[in-house]
């Protein structure tokens, strides 16, 4: 693999090319974390991919090391693991609350304490998403709430 950085003060926009032999799952893989810093994020559904907005995610769930990504009306599966997802939206306003949930913290709609320090979460959606104890205190954090 060969990287060419080209520093163009004259340039009015950022500009990648990807010159390959072929198309692998590799190049998907770099191609799609390129998309998710232009607020995007691909995820397939009934064999077709779409790009979404990140500002339309919910949340996110893991499930038997599958992510699925939930808007308000629909629900799309994402090739990325849930720490990869964690990684690259965490400055766009999501945080990790359990073992399998990531959310979008403009999306909650309401905070309850639940049983052993747990916190239940309401989405914009009405869709509850319980804090495991291990995150509640960062959730609040972010959200003000402390």
């Amino acid at each position: 693999m060969k990287i060419e950085i080209i520093v163009d003060e004259k340039a009015d926009d950022l500009h990648i090319s990807v010159t390959c032999r072929h198309l692998t799952p590799e190049i998907e893989k770099i191609l799609k974390m390129f998309r998710m810093m232009d607020h995007q994020l691909t995820a397939r559904k009934n064999g077709e991919i779409y790009l979404l907005d990140t500002a339309e995610i919910l949340y996110i769930e893991s499930i038997e090391r599958k992510c699925f990504v939930y808007t308000s009306d629909e629900v799309y599966e994402s090739d990325f693991r849930l720490y990869e997802l964690e990684g690259q939206l965490e400055e766009l306003g999501f945080l990790r609350v359990s073992k399998s949930f990531l959310i979008h913290l403009q999306k909650v709609q309401s905070l309850k304490a639940d049983i052993n320090r747990k916190i239940r979460i309401t989405m914009s959606n009405g869709e509850q998403i319980i804090a495991s104890r291990q995150y509640a205190d960062e959730l609040k954090k972010r959200l003000g709430v402390i």
